[in-house]
């Protein structure tokens, strides 16, 4: 593999020291920027070198591209690691590292941008013979929002174009909803993202979140490593992950997946990407792309025994797949639980010094974070604190285990979402895997009352 010979890693939190882990194991030198709210990170602690960026907010550290290239002048650092959310889907900041001659462990500029447009992304991904939601063809404007909405047949969900997160999406359950819900999510859209245009599609009732994972080399190669349930969700954001989904058999797995890498062949891909899907009564339909890592690839790792960072990096310095798809295997169950630093009940962020930390060990089990104990969580950025991710050689086993780390897993000092995972793991739809996106919400509550 052609060397790089020196890894920028521009995040925080638990996937900076995700990447930072291996760059340690390929020999590759690391820088660790931060915030001066993250001084004490341990990243920053572990890292070969590190760079203050800024003061805590992000927009002036984190978001700041141009001290991020200083900070790659500065050290030589001649590849940066975007990790996820920040600047890893941003087609400014790849386009500014290769005008510098700095590799950007990523996809392409272009590709970023083809994906990171839900209308476009939507056009392309059928283009390219995924199956997408029935919707809009392209934007969709107040005048004629209503007839759209009709051709497509209620409900409908209106979705901002640069969305993300749940924000700048409205429900529309009757043609008497259309108007106040397009408004809603224009007005939304433009304060959330700075583009107030949105589209339309299809609602479906009681769908699955499932995504495929895909890796491509740019040159034509691709492959597909399976599928993650994400149906757990709170407000659209995840907070329980799974491999395999316990929806699919074999064969739609292997069908949906090659229907991916097939696409990403032809769009000659490069680097890791996620191709998102609501699942319904036996059917796929697209919703969007990252183009990027994804918070929940360690699930992945765990049934195929493939470093997902390695295979980035090797990709982006030249040396293409690691792997074919023939020598891809599934093995076993993983799932996965965001820690973060809220209130179980009211999800109300708390921030705070960590008082003690007790981190669970043992066969199948993984624990993604960079806190300790004396760490103090900052208010300023997103609440995930950690991720635990066991694994067992069947779902029952998985799960057996994972009942037994939440006992083990201690963070005191502050609130965390543990609690939360503890009931959920003894609950009878859990447990057998008859769960859809909104289950979640209603469980929560039906247990606030």
């Amino acid at each position: 593999m052609p060397a790089i010979s020196k890894i920028l890693i521009a995040n925080r939190g638990e996937i900076a020291l995700r990447v930072l882990r291996a760059c340690k194991e390929l020999g590759i030198a690391s820088v660790a920027v931060h915030s001066t709210a993250d001084a004490d990170a341990m990243h920053v602690r572990l890292a070969d070198e590190s760079v203050c960026i800024g003061p805590p907010s992000s927009r002036d550290s984190y978001l700041n591209i141009h001290q991020i290239v200083a900070a790659c002048e500065i050290t030589g650092a001649d590849a940066v690691h975007p990790g996820y959310g920040f600047l890893s889907e941003n087609s400014k900041f790849a386009d500014i590292l290769e005008a510098h001659g700095i590799t950007f462990i990523g996809p392409t500029a272009d590709h970023i941008r083809l994906m990171g447009d839900k209308i476009t992304a939507k056009e392309t991904a059928k283009s390219l013979g995924i199956p997408v939601v029935p919707g809009s063809d392209g934007e969709v404007k107040p005048e004629n929002a209503l007839e759209i909405a009709r051709g497509i047949g209620f409900p409908v969900l209106i979705k901002a174009t640069a969305g993300g997160g749940g924000r700048g999406m409205k429900l529309a359950m009757n043609e008497s909803e259309v108007e106040e819900a397009v408004a809603a999510a224009r007005q939304e859209a433009a304060a959330s993202f700075g583009n107030d245009a949105v589209y339309m599609e299809k609602y479906l009732g009681q769908p699955r979140h499932i995504e495929i994972q895909v890796f491509g080399d740019g040159e034509g190669n691709a492959i597909h490593l399976g599928e993650r349930d994400c149906s757990l969700q709170r407000r659209h954001q995840k907070v329980w992950e799974e491999a395999n989904s316990p929806a699919l058999d074999n064969e739609q797995r292997m069908k949906i997946g090659e229907i991916c890498a097939d696409a990403m062949r032809k769009l000659k891909y490069r680097g890791a990407g996620t191709i998102e899907f609501l699942y319904e009564n036996g059917e796929f339909y697209f919703i969007e792309m990252n183009t990027r890592l994804q918070v929940e690839h360690p699930v992945t790792e765990a049934i195929t025994g493939i470093d997902l960072v390695y295979e980035q990096i090797r990709v982006a310095s030249g040396a293409g797949l690691s792997v074919t798809q023939d020598e891809v295997v599934f093995r076993g169950h993983a799932i996965e639980c965001r820690i973060n630093a809220e209130d179980p009940r009211t999800f109300t962020p708390s921030p705070g010094t960590i008082t003690h930390y007790h981190a669970p060990g043992g066969l199948g089990v993984r624990v993604d974070s960079g806190v300790y104990a004396g760490y103090k969580i900052p208010p300023y950025y997103d609440s995930l604190i950690g991720k635990l991710i066991v694994h067992g050689r069947t779902r029952e086993e998985c799960m057996m285990r994972l009942r037994r780390v939440l006992d083990e897993f201690v963070i005191d000092g502050i609130k965390t979402t543990l609690p939360l995972f503890q009931d959920l793991v003894d609950n009878p739809s859990i447990k057998s895997g008859d769960y859809d996106i909104h289950w979640l919400e209603h469980y929560l509550a039906d247990s606030a009352k």
